[in-house]
């Protein structure tokens, strides 16, 4: 069996301590990564919607990168909305100026009524380059 393997961003954010859990697991040549949100150092919620989503993929990058990974690695994206209907333009510029051109990385959006305080929350799996 594959050995799990915590990883962290450099600039780790206080979520990750007061709610215990790892930014991202590796195992074996897989990264998974815990869902993202828009959190500042501190942990709290980026209030601007758009600068929030663009802040998650950030955090987000930040976590592949300590996974040795990169977005064009990402194989799997799950994103989850408090507000779909009314996020949607929102999320698709965003999306489209982090994934630029295709081949896109698989999708599924799904709404949800609580984030704990956030508006937007991604998690992705990645295949860790060789």
């Amino acid at each position: 069996m594959a050995q799990r393997n915590a990883v962290f961003p450099a600039n780790r954010h206080a979520l990750y301590a007061e709610h215990g859990y790892s930014a991202a697991i590796k195992s074996g040549d897989l990264l998974f990564v815990s869902g993202q949100v828009g959190s500042r150092t501190d942990g709290s919620p980026e209030p601007d919607f758009e600068a929030q989503v663009r802040l998650a993929f950030a955090n987000l990058e930040a976590t592949l990168k300590a996974g040795g990974c990169t977005l064009d690695d990402i194989v799997d994206v799950t994103t989850f909305h408090t507000d779909p209907e009314n996020q949607f333009e929102t999320i698709m510029k965003v999306k489209g100026d982090v994934f630029p051109e295709s081949p896109y990385p698989n999708w599924t959006a799904i709404g949800v009524n609580w984030l704990a305080g956030f508006d937007f929350e991604i998690k992705v799996i990645a295949r860790v380059p060789d």
